[in-house]
Parts: structure tokens; C-alpha cells; sequence
């Protein structure tokens, strides 16, 4: 793989460093790092467009019904979905379980670079579907994924089947609801006539503010 633009900004968010200066010694493992990681990771995504039926919390996409008050007011005055997922593929993981178990302080580095570089891949692709669809008169809303909020992590039973996720990207699905490859994501994308002042997602829709990752 190869021109990936990194956010170097979130890699040192998510290991917690906010504002303090970086140790040369970490500065030299995150370059490692990003390095094996470009090598290794295969980046594919797949989104599918749904019609969207809402009425009070609970959301109908076809594919998909759940109750959410959360994704309620995400998707609020929108007349389409798009289901989205991505990956890093699984050559990532046999990364982080090497370092797992050989070094640490390496693992917990590249587990940093991998979720930002996950973060960054998703960003992107984010930003070609919202120049796609402006054009057709719509815009789009921030990507909200399953266990942001009160948005059940069990729907990911029914996004995985509908966006065939297995075939179509290797993602697949264990028995305790995590989606393997680890460093992989869904996300529902809501699509309005109306837009909106400010696009938020992440940290900025998440209600748990005592987190060390929050922005």
C-alpha cells in the first residue's frame, strides 16, 4: 500500500500524549511502526445505500431495524442510509499479536497507529461519498457506528449479512459480537436535502466524557 497520508495528530492521541512533548525514542517507534504498518495493511471498504423509514426511536433501513434514540437525531430529516465498512485486513492483527507477545511497548505503538490509521482510511473514503452525493443534492451526515450511544452493538448481525462483509472484504463476525479483522468498522451514514451547520462525529456524538482518548 502505498500513499497513505497519516494523522500523526491521532496517533499521539490515542496514546495519550495531549500536549506534552514526545520522546525521541517514542517519535522513532511510531515511525517504525507506521512504517510495517503500510506494508502490511490492505485497505478496502463497501457501502450500500438503503431507504430509511423513521418513526420516534425506532429506524427502519430495510436491512436493518433497531431503536436508538442516539442515531435517531443523527439521522434526523434524512431520507437515505448508507450502510459503510472498512478494514485494515488481517495481516494488521498477525502485526499486534507479534508484538503482543515480544514486545509490548511496540504493541501498544502500533495498536495506536493502527486505529488511527483505520480512523484516517475511513475519513476519506467519507469524504469522496459526501462529494458523490452532493452532487445528486444531498448531504451527509457524520458516520455512526454500532455501540456509539445507545445504538446496539448487536445490529452488527445484521449489517455484516447485508453489506456482505465476508465476501466482499474478509470481515466476519465472532460469537461475542466483534467483527475480525479487529482493526475493521461499520458505520451508518445518514443522506438529507437539509445541511446542516457542522459535521461532528467520534468523540463529539460520545457520551462517556471520562475517556483518555476523548478529543
Amino acid at each position: 500500500m502505498t500513499n497513505f497520508e497519516w494523522n500523526d495528530r491521532e496517533i499521539l492521541r490515542y496514546l495519550g500524549c495531549h500536549g506534552q512533548e514526545v520522546p525521541d525514542n517514542v517519535e522513532s517507534m511510531i515511525e517504525m511502526c507506521k512504517k510495517e504498518l503500510t506494508e502490511a495493511a490492505s485497505l478496502r471498504s463497501v457501502w450500500h445505500e438503503y431507504p430509511l423509514s423513521i418513526s420516534g426511536n425506532v429506524i427502519d433501513m430495510g436491512c436493518l431495524k433497531t431503536e436508538s434514540r442516539s442515531l435517531q437525531r443523527n439521522l434526523r430529516d434524512c431520507e437515505r442510509v448508507i450502510l459503510f465498512a472498512a478494514t485494515l485486513g488481517s495481516r494488521v492483527d498477525m502485526l499486534l499479536q507479534r508484538y503482543g507477545k515480544i514486545q509490548m511497548s511496540r504493541a501498544v505503538v502500533m495498536q495506536a497507529c493502527s486505529v488511527a490509521m483505520l480512523e484516517t482510511f475511513c475519513d476519506e473514503r467519507n469524504e469522496e461519498l459526501k462529494a458523490q452525493y452532493l452532487e445528486q443534492g444531498f448531504y451527509l451526515r457524520p458516520r455512526f457506528s454500532p455501540g456509539y450511544g445507545d445504538f446496539p452493538l448487536e445490529c452488527q448481525k445484521q449489517i455484516i449479512p447485508a453489506l456482505e462483509l465476508p465476501k466482499r472484504i474478509g470481515v466476519t463476525l465472532t460469537d461475542g459480537v466483534l467483527m475480525a479483522p479487529s482493526k475493521s468498522v461499520t458505520a451508518i451514514i445518514g443522506a438529507s436535502r437539509l445541511p446542516r451547520d457542522c459535521s461532528v462525529h467520534g468523540c463529539e456524538v460520545c457520551t462517556k466524557v471520562d475517556c483518555a482518548y476523548r478529543r
